[in-house]
């Protein structure tokens, strides 16, 4: 459910119900894509649903093992994969690459660990209920609507795609209207390993198309996008009480204590903040650094972000800004900022060259300027130094936003970490939470809610069964009306006994 209609020359309608995804560093038409009506989206789901049995039954094994070669099939042919995430994109071939690399990461993590996660075992029942045998185990929810973002591609959707297929679950993915190509290549590929039924498939289409998936009686919708779109799609799916998992929007901080490793900090403030053109939901927008090592840091981000340049052409660093209408507000937050005082260290106004944008950095931006408090989404950082890390962590706590953070401390980076109002941090380098997969991934606030990603992410696609079966007849069965007269009292000193001492 992102935009309603094509917002820019990204895509572009034709009259025979088709859209095409444009190449963003040319503009050439890379392929086209049909715009599924909500009855069309209607019918995927209750394919998935028919579909929902049959890939259930087949187990954790048999699950496992259709993943895995889906794996082995994706390293296979990862770089036609990685060549359609560039066409549809514009990221440089290795930031495709790489993408793909953490894909294949997660798809084993989920496909091997998922039995281990959600399978039944034997919880303890406690001493009131000592005849009883207590079992608890996670059951697919069944059908799962995923909708994805363009920035990400194949990462961020395959963040939900495979933990819900691990656990057990069908999906119906709608891809964003930008890069349609690349969520009909991941259900394709998968199609190759399981033809047997539409375990994964695929709507393309607008914001019509995706607000029909939420209306569409999924069991549960994953959402990746805007905090605005995940307003509606949460909307749209409280008409039918479809539970929601939802990841939004970020600007993330990163803060520099007295005694971090300065060029660390500095490499790593300028990959986040930069690299995929900046337009990473747990990029690096902000920088809080200590006064005593501020002007080191500051020399170092202006000469490693100045030697970076954008372009269409393989030996570029950066590729453009993928969705045309982020120009503006790219453009609008650094006019915003200089206009309030901030100054400019790299770039200004000028860099902002559609479709490309040279990296911006800024410094000394005023915590009400647009590039603090809304996110920016292109290759631009702030720098502002403070006094001590207590000011920085307040600073940094002030947004509304709390996806991911960093921290670079030598002595105390874990303490300030658990600090943050953020769904994870990376303490000494950056956005490293996100390619463990063993680790949870999403935010709070308006960030969103929910995670995908490890043990937690098994589990947002499951359904907790809880199960006490009897085992032999109690002592005392205060859950009858033939219990006799004494049988509460008995069970009182009991409780007492037991759970009334130190």
């Amino acid at each position: 459910m992102t935009q309603t209609a094509p917002e820019s020359s990204a895509v572009t309608t034709s009259g025979d119900g088709r859209f095409a995804s444009l190449d963003p560093r040319t503009g050439e038409v890379v392929a086209h894509h049909p715009i599924h009506t909500p009855k069309q989206v209607a019918d995927a789901v209750a394919q998935a649903r028919r579909a929902s049995n049959w890939w259930q039954e087949l187990g954790f094994a048999g699950r496992k093992e259709r993943l895995d070669a889906w794996r082995r099939l994706l390293v296979k042919r990862l770089d036609e994969a990685a060549g359609l995430i560039s066409a549809e994109t514009g990221k440089p071939a290795a930031d495709a690459k790489l993408e793909m690399v953490i894909v294949i990461d997660h798809l084993h993590w989920a496909a091997r660990n998922a039995e281990r996660v959600l399978r039944k075992r034997r919880v303890p029942a406690g001493l009131l209920m000592s005849n009883q045998s207590a079992t608890l185990e996670y059951l697919p929810v069944g059908v799962v609507g995923v909708i994805g973002p363009w920035n990400y591609p194949a990462f961020t959707p395959m963040g939900s795609i495979a933990y819900a297929l691990a656990a057990g679950n069908t999906v119906v993915f709608k891809p964003s209207e930008l890069t349609p190509g690349v969520g009909t290549w991941l259900a394709d590929t998968l199609a190759e390993i399981v033809p047997e039924h539409p375990v994964l498939s695929v709507v393309t289409g607008f914001g019509e198309t995706g607000a029909a998936l939420c209306r569409s009686g999924v069991d549960k919708l994953a959402f990746t996008g805007s905090t605005a779109t995940g307003k509606r799609v949460m909307a749209a799916c409280a008409e039918s009480l479809t539970p929601v998992l939802v990841e939004c929007g970020g600007k993330d901080a990163l803060i520099v204590d007295y005694d971090a490793d300065v060029q660390l900090a500095a490499d790593a403030a300028v990959w986040g903040a930069m690299s995929n053109a900046g337009q990473t939901c747990i990029g690096v927008e902000r920088v809080y650094v200590h006064e005593d090592v501020a002007d080191e840091f500051t020399a170092a981000v202006k000469k490693l972000a100045a030697k970076l340049r954008p372009g269409g052409d393989p030996g570029a660093d950066l590729g453009p800004i993928t969705m045309p209408a982020q120009v503006d507000i790219i453009r609008g937050h650094v006019q915003d900022a200089i206009d309030k005082g901030a100054k400019a260290l790299v770039g200004g106004v000028e860099s902002v060259r559609p479709p490309f944008v040279e990296p911006v950095v800024l410094a000394d931006v005023p915590e009400d300027s647009l590039a603090i408090t809304e996110e920016t989404f292109g290759p631009t950082i702030t720098v502002n130094r403070v006094r001590d890390v207590d000011e920085a962590i307040r600073l940094a706590n002030a947004g509304r936003y709390g996806l991911g953070g960093t921290i670079f401390s030598k002595s105390r980076g874990e303490q300030l970490a658990r600090r943050l109002r953020a769904g994870m941090v990376s303490v000494n380098g950056v956005v490293a939470f996100a390619a463990i997969p063993s680790l949870p991934f999403g935010g709070v606030g308006e960030s969103g809610f929910g995670r995908i990603h490890g043990e937690d992410g098994l589990r947002e696609f499951a359904r907790p069964q809880a199960v006490a079966r009897r085992k032999f007849k109690p002592l005392l069965n205060p859950m009858s009306f033939s219990r006799g007269a004494g049988t509460v009292r008995q069970l009182l000193a009991i409780v007492k006994l037991r759970y009334g001492r130190k």
